[in-house]
């Protein structure tokens, strides 16, 4: 088959909502002479090359904001961006320098925030491509890959537990499995909870939300609802999952608060599904469960984008605030007694710690040295 010509490639582009104009034209002209000789480059290769191209032009010519909360959420941002390009070498070298604990049965890594755990579609790099090299960095060559145990959320950063057998794995699972793990979270909260302390036990499904964005949510199915001033029993979901979140507050001012959860089941975005439509709390920088009806940047208050140093126009690029800072496992194989493992808050976080007024828990030093550094910046 003959190679495409410049112009069925143009037309191609063109339909497919491409509008470059004019600079589409010239950077043809050396792709279209490369792919009449060697025939490879297809009208789909070159549209990507060149909106790469555009993307990498773009992220060149930003401006560099002035205020420096604005500065650090675009440094975030081209962070998570780039851990999406970055070669699984580099990759895996970042992951070996968060090493939380390592034993001849586990390694234990503090997971960074924008970087999904299983491959998927637009997923161009993910944890699990990296664990063999990961493994060849701390054992050698001969290494096999190590295995996950659990899996976090891309967003969510801290504590995540690998195996180096795939055995030990299983019954790491088993453990997750039967709840005995005990699973610490902290969260920043654009609200404050009423009470302070409390559990939340309502049963959560994915739903289709209607509407103009047409998409799937969890959200709750509570066994009861209020008809005219009294409560009834509700027709109940067979979908619905058992979901059980134990939650305290750490810190809180009129308009924010910190936040441990503590999940006794592990359904699929549980903590921000009953902090967002249970607590009426969502999660500063949860843009998907602070309103149900549609998938838009997290609406905050006057006061909280003050403090923060933002406008609600750049509220989009602010970072899901829950990390995942906590697991106790018990003993388990040659091991006698339980393994706790704790993981530091990341930067972000205690950037948002301080400049919402919330403090951290006197108990725990190595935060609070962190947050001085910040102040002292």
């Amino acid at each position: 088959m003959a190679a495409p010509s410049c112009n069925a490639l143009g037309l191609w582009v063109r339909g497919s909502g491409q509008c470059l104009g004019s600079r589409f034209i010239l950077a043809c002209q050396p792709f279209c002479s490369s792919a009449a000789a060697s025939g490879t480059l297809n009208a789909q290769k070159l549209a990507e090359k060149l909106r790469s191209q555009k993307q990498e032009q773009k992220t060149k010519t930003q401006p560099v904001p002035t205020n420096p909360v604005q500065r650090r959420v675009q440094e975030l941002v081209r962070f998570t961006q780039q851990l999406q390009r970055v070669h699984p070498n580099v990759l895996a070298k970042a992951l070996s320098r968060g090493i939380v604990h390592q034993d001849k049965d586990l390694v234990v890594i503090n997971k960074p925030y924008g970087l999904p755990v299983h491959g998927g579609p637009g997923v161009q790099l993910c944890i699990s491509d990296v664990l063999p090299i990961l493994a060849k960095m701390l054992r050698g060559h001969k290494a096999e890959p190590l295995h996950l145990c659990h899996r976090l959320d891309k967003e969510t950063t801290g504590v995540m537990v690998l195996a180096w057998e795939k055995e030990m794995a299983h019954q790491v699972q088993e453990l997750f499995r039967t709840r005995q793990v005990v699973k610490k979270y902290w969260a920043i909260a654009v609200r404050v909870p009423v009470p302070s302390a409390g559990v939340v036990d309502i049963p959560i499904v994915e739903k289709e939300v209607q509407g103009p964005q047409q998409h799937y949510k969890m959200t709750l199915s509570p066994g009861y609802r209020m008809d005219n001033g009294k409560m009834v029993r509700a027709r109940t979901s067979r979908n619905a999952h058992v979901a059980v979140t134990q939650y305290q507050v750490l810190s809180s001012t009129l308009s924010s608060a910190l936040l441990e959860l503590q999940p006794i089941t592990g359904i699929k975005h549980q903590l921000r599904v009953h902090l967002s439509f249970g607590l009426d709390c969502p999660i500063l920088g949860d843009h998907k469960y602070s309103d149900w009806n549609k998938l838009a940047p997290q609406k905050l208050s006057v006061g909280t984008l003050k403090k923060l140093g933002l406008k609600q126009a750049k509220a989009r690029h602010i970072p899901l605030h829950l990390y995942a800072r906590q697991l106790v496992l018990p003993a388990l194989g040659s091991r006698k007694e339980e393994l706790n493992l704790v993981c530091k808050p990341p930067r972000y976080f205690l950037c948002s710690l301080r400049r919402l007024d919330l403090r951290m828990p006197s108990q725990d030093q190595s935060g609070d040295d962190e947050a001085g550094r910040l102040r002292a910046q």
